[in-house]
């Protein structure tokens, strides 16, 4: 048995730049950080005494005779993709809900790609499993995303990512002393909208718009070195939720679906009650939203932003890892091997 833990992340700046429409020509850069949030993944071998072949446990329970089968569409392709053909166990859990901007989805298939590595004894690096994990979901289920949400899974950490025009990237850790990253923290919060959305639609209507966006598309490349010389240089945490709020109000240009009615209400309360600034997470259109706010104007927002549920910020450093590992003892039998099988349900109790 594999269990594996990957966590979501928070994007801070360089959104839209990681789409291939863009850094194919211009290259493209985002500052982000991975959260103690995690999807679990739980995989196993399913033994073949079972009408069924694999069974898989999401938001629905699938039993299935043929992987081709499953309906979740990440399941499938990384099954395919690893080409395991014996039957299998997944059961899925997150801290958080999907469709909410922080990266569920990627999150999803590096966990689960590491933990079909581990299944069949391989140890799988980071860079393979975030280049894999953006091969499913962008060339084999067409999904209009960018690199950044895999890399960030797979590595873990704040960092800022590189991606050049070939598609290669470049991991950055962005290292600040204990008391700065406390710090930094402390200012951060996030809110659930209550809403989730469809990110890959509101995505291509933004890919759509970017040969019309240059002059946002730079200004938001530029700001991840604003940001990353911000943090590192130790600048008042204010300046850092200034820049969010400027970030905010380029990005929410780039297509109207970005930001719905409600979001701008939200932001506006938010800043009423002390947050400096702001933005909906992912592509936009819903799912948590995160502020900067001084620590001593925490209470304040709360209260505003009542009943929304508030999620605390804590960074989380290692990426996606295999938290448990039980090998096999031996390989599963075989699918319908009925000789084996009458043997099995003939034989002899002991005694």
């Amino acid at each position: 048995m594999i269990i594996t833990r990957t966590p979501f992340r928070v994007s801070f700046f360089g959104g839209g730049t990681d789409y291939p429409a863009w850094y194919r020509e211009h290259g493209g850069a985002v500052f982000s950080t991975t959260i103690t949030k995690y999807c679990y993944l739980t995989c196993r071998y399913l033994p073949p005494f079972f009408p069924h072949k694999t069974h898989v446990i999401w938001s629905k329970i699938e039993t299935v005779t043929r992987h081709e089968d499953i309906q979740h569409p990440a399941v499938r392709a990384c099954l395919k993709h690893i080409g395991l053909e014996d039957g299998v166990a997944i059961h899925h859990d997150g801290d958080l809900p999907a469709r909410s901007g922080l990266g569920s989805s990627s999150s999803f298939t590096v966990g689960l790609l590491n933990a079909l590595h581990a299944l069949q004894g391989k140890m799988t690096s980071k860079l393979a499993l975030a280049r894999e994990a953006i091969h499913i979901e962008r060339d084999v289920l067409g999904e209009a995303v960018g690199d950044q949400d895999q890399i960030a899974a797979a590595y873990g950490g704040l960092n800022k990512i590189e991606i050049h025009p070939d598609g290669s990237f470049v991991v950055k850790p962005v290292i600040l002393g204990p008391d700065r990253l406390a710090e930094l923290q402390d200012h951060l919060i996030l809110f659930f909208t209550g809403f989730v959305r469809d990110a890959s639609a509101i995505a291509a209507a933004k890919i759509d718009a970017l040969p019309s966006k240059t002059r946002e598309l730079h200004a938001l490349r530029a700001m991840v070195d604003q940001a990353v010389d911000l943090v590192s240089d130790g600048a008042d945490i204010t300046e850092f939720g200034r820049l969010l709020h400027e970030s905010w109000m380029l990005k929410r240009s780039l297509a109207s679906a970005i930001a719905p009615d409600y979001v701008d209400d939200i932001y506006a309360r938010a800043r009423r009650a002390g947050a400096i600034g702001g933005k909906l997470m992912g592509a936009g259109g819903g799912g948590f939203m995160l502020f900067c706010v001084p620590p001593e104007r925490r209470a304040e927002l709360l209260a505003a932003l009542d009943p929304l549920v508030a999620v605390p910020v804590e960074f989380d450093t290692a990426g996606s890892q295999v938290i448990f590992y039980e090998a096999e003892t031996e390989a599963p039998l075989p699918m319908r091997d009925e000789p084996r099988l009458r043997a099995v349900a003939g034989a002899k109790r002991p005694g």
